[in-house]
């Protein structure tokens, strides 16, 4: 028991030293090898069973491999375990010459957190062949060679290492030669061919021999070359040219690769010394850079263009040299001819880009001009197209000066586009054109134009204050300052018209504006001028005449003339009681100032005493009774009749008659239904009074038809005199309204013609006349002229 107390803390130490142990071991990295260009997918090593790891700790630790490389060489099988290729390694491609070949990578676990080190020996295989770069080399060797003579080749290539590399060389059994293994200083294997005997050109000129390079695989690989070993005359004699020095002429124009001459040398020896190869002796790098010699045919070419301007000639040296090292030298002297590839170069000097357009000659611009030519080619001239106002001046030597020919207008043309024009004398013709532009600076030369010379605004009347009712334009062909117009009312010589107070005008847009309401009544047309001023030095200005017409708005009702209205009593008209259908009680006259369709009138009665008894004509105001009167109908009858215009909303007046019904104009006036019955005197005295009125009114009817009668007959000779007289507008009323230059609303037995006066705007009568009876009987729309002594009339029937 003591015992086993004594053996209890020796087991506590030993997993604590296995712990350290198997730390120890983790971090050391673990290396496998596998075979290159093994398949993918194939087993490297059981990794869990290294890491002393079940495959299920893998899987619950998220094992996974990791390495530094582009490409993951490596993939872990979760399920067993296992370390598998994920691809074919090539050892050649991940490690070229290096060896051995290893690849580095870790093992990642979590839970907790391990890196395990790992690497991966990729073992080489014989997989590649030795090669020689050149599958044939040449050798020259004279045929006074020693035996012993050593002659070092050009070694093969194998990509393999270790004892699949490069190993041995041999050579096919011959007398002459044989091959020996050098090391050179970098460790690679070399051939070294050893002659055996001395050469004899006469028997053999040229031996062929079969180089191979082994390799140490197993079974080794190989590669082969081919040498060819010519045997060398001894050369005693050098070549020499036939010619010495060569002469020719190229153009300048000649392209790359042209031919230039052909140089020949000969040898007096035979075989490899007399057989001869051109090439350039100590040539500047300008002329390699510009010709080139075939070395077996002499043949010179352009390797680039030549110009003849920066070089004129080239003295070229060459060489010929014979197969035994033996040279000759030549020379060749090439001179460039001049060709006309160079165009005419113009400079500019000094230039004016802008001319005052009233300036006498100008200096416009000063230039240079030259060609890099000779001879004709560099010969130049200098011209300008015919059409424009410009001349070339020739100064000094080479040098142009460009003027104009005098002044120039701004208006015809603000702008030249100048071509100057240069061109040598070779053969093609080069050119070159220069384009030079001028602006033409302007002045104060043109005065505003009107677009119109004369503008024509029409204003509705009872127009709002500050209306616009117009615009006048007029433009200026200069420019700037001297094109900005500025527009104004010109003083009118009409003393009456006030322009101030009727018309603005904006100065800077040409807007004109009416400052108050029109009134055709009063001012139907009125004309003014106005004035557009530039703001040039001196300013220049131009007029146009505006001329207003204001049209006419229904704005005036219709003014009764007859019966009158300004009594405190309506008018009394007296009817027969034994008047037939038809008859003419009395005719209403009324008359409207404004014109055209707002002052035709229609009537209509309103209201009666008696419906159905009276009626009036709409177009004419007649009034007259509809059916026989019996014994039932009142002695007093009131009518009430509207005069109403076309214009639009239409106006209108009213006018109130009272007719007196008797049995004939001869016995004494019937009482009054609303007079007083008291006494039989004030009876008569009221039947007298309607008595006198009726007589009045028959009297002053008649002398009214005289005055009318001899005024119209008046106006018609006065018309007839006169040579200028204006036409009121003519077309026939609308046949409900009252045509007034034609019918009227009096009786059909008189023909008034009424006239207002011209220079009033109350309306009243200028004078009245009679006309004859039968006028009555023309056509209600017949055309009715205007007097020369009134402003406006109109004609009642």
């Amino acid at each position: 028991m003591e015992k086993q107390e004594r053996n209890h803390p020796n087991r506590q130490v030993i997993p604590f030293l296995f712990m350290l142990l198997w730390d120890q071991v983790l971090t050391m990295p673990t290396r496998y090898s596998v075979l290159e260009e093994t398949e993918s997918g194939s087993f490297v090593a059981h990794l869990a069973k290294d890491l002393g790891l079940k495959p299920r700790d893998l899987t619950a630790r998220s094992a996974r491999v990791v390495s530094d490389y582009d490409k993951q060489q490596l993939i872990l099988d979760p399920e067993t375990g296992d370390l598998l290729l994920r691809e074919k390694l090539d050892r050649e491609e991940l490690c070229a010459s290096v060896d051995p070949c290893v690849l580095h990578f870790q093992v990642f676990l979590e839970k907790p957190v391990q890196f395990f080190q790992g690497e991966l020996l990729i073992q080489d295989i014989n997989d590649h062949s030795p090669e020689f770069p050149d599958r044939e080399m040449l050798l020259k060797i004279p045929e006074n060679s020693q035996p012993g003579t050593l002659l070092p080749l050009n070694l093969a290539q194998d990509l393999d290492v270790g004892s699949n590399g490069l190993q041995q060389y041999t050579v096919n059994p011959n007398s002459h030669f044989h091959v020996l293994t050098r090391n050179n200083s970098e460790g690679k294997k070399y051939p070294e061919l050893v002659q055996d005997r001395a050469l004899d050109r006469e028997e053999q000129a040229e031996l062929s021999l079969t180089l191979t390079a082994l390799d140490g695989g197993s079974p080794p690989r190989s590669g082969t070359a081919m040498v060819r070993i010519l045997i060398l005359d001894i050369n005693d004699n050098a070549p020499e040219f036939v010619k010495t020095p060569y002469e020719v002429q190229v153009l300048e124009s000649s392209p790359p690769d042209s031919p230039v001459l052909t140089v020949l040398a000969r040898d007096a020896d035979a075989g490899n010394f007399g057989r001869v190869s051109y090439g350039l002796f100590q040539a500047s790098d300008e002329v390699q850079q510009t010709f080139s010699i075939n070395d077996i045919t002499g043949e010179i070419r352009l390797k680039r263009a030549l110009d003849f301007e920066k070089i004129k000639s080239y003295h070229v040296k060459i060489e010929a040299t014979d197969g035994g090292g033996l040279s000759g030298k030549g020379a060749v002297l090439i001179e460039v001819v001049d060709v006309n590839d160079n165009a005419p170069e113009l400079t500019i000097s000094s230039v004016t880009s802008s001319v005052p357009e009233n300036a006498p000659v100008t200096v416009v611009a000063i230039f240079r001009i030259r060609d890099r030519d000779s001879g004709e080619n560099g010969k130049i001239i200098c011209s300008l197209p015919d059409t424009l106002p410009f001349i070339l001046k020739p100064s000094n030597k080479n040098f142009y000066t460009l003027v104009t020919e005098g002044p120039l207008d701004r208006e015809n043309r603000a702008e030249y586009n100048i071509t100057i024009t240069v061109s040598d004398l070779g053969t093609p013709r080069l050119t070159t054109q220069h384009t030079i532009t001028v602006q033409v600076s302007d002045v104060n030369d043109n005065a505003p134009a009107f677009n119109q010379s004369s503008y024509t605004l029409f204003v509705q009347e009872n127009n709002s204050p500050a209306l616009h009712i117009g615009t006048i334009s007029a433009t200026d062909s200069d420019s700037g300052s001297n094109a900005h117009i500025t527009y104004s009312l010109l003083p009118t010589h009409d003393p009456q018209l006030d322009l101030s107070s009727l018309i603005s005008i904006n100065a800077d847009n040409g807007q004109l504006f009416a400052l108050r309401a029109l009134d055709y009544e009063v001012l139907k047309t009125f004309e003014f001028r106005v004035g557009a001023t530039d703001q040039g030095s001196p300013a220049l200005s131009s007029q146009a005449l505006v001329r207003v017409l204001v049209l006419d708005a229904n704005d005036n009702a219709p003014f009764v003339l007859y019966p009158l209205q300004n009594a405190s009593a309506p008018y009394t008209e007296l009817l027969p009681r034994a008047a037939e259908p038809g008859y003419l009680v009395t005719k209403v006259v009324a008359v409207d100032r404004d014109s055209g369709q707002n002052a035709w009138l229609s009537f209509q009665l309103l209201k009666v005493t008696e419906p159905g008894l009276f009626s009036v004509w709409a177009h004419n105001g007649e009034v007259r009774t509809s059916r026989l009167l019996s014994e039932r109908d009142a002695p007093k009858h009131r009518l009430l009749l509207l005069v109403k215009d076309n214009g639009d909303p239409p106006r209108s007046a009213s006018v109130t008659l009272q007719v007196l019904v008797v049995d004939g104009f001869s016995q004494p006036y019937l009482p009054l239904p609303e007079a007083a019955r008291d006494s039989v005197q004030d009876n008569e005295d009221l039947l007298t009074l309607y008595l006198v009125i009726a007589l009045a009114s028959v009297s002053s009817l008649f002398l009214l038809s005289v005055l009318l009668f001899v005024g119209m007959r008046l106006c018609k000779r006065a018309r007839a005199a006169s040579l200028g007289g204006r036409s009121a507008p003519e077309g026939h009323f609308p046949g409900h309204l009252v045509d007034i230059s034609g019918t009227g609303t009096l009786s059909q037995s008189y023909q008034y013609e009424v006239c207002l006066t011209g220079d009033s705007g109350t309306g009243e009568f200028k004078f009245l006349k009679p006309m004859v009876s039968n006028l009555l009987l023309q056509d209600a729309g017949r055309e009715v002229k205007e007097s020369p002594h009134c402003r406006d009339s109109f004609v009642f029937s």
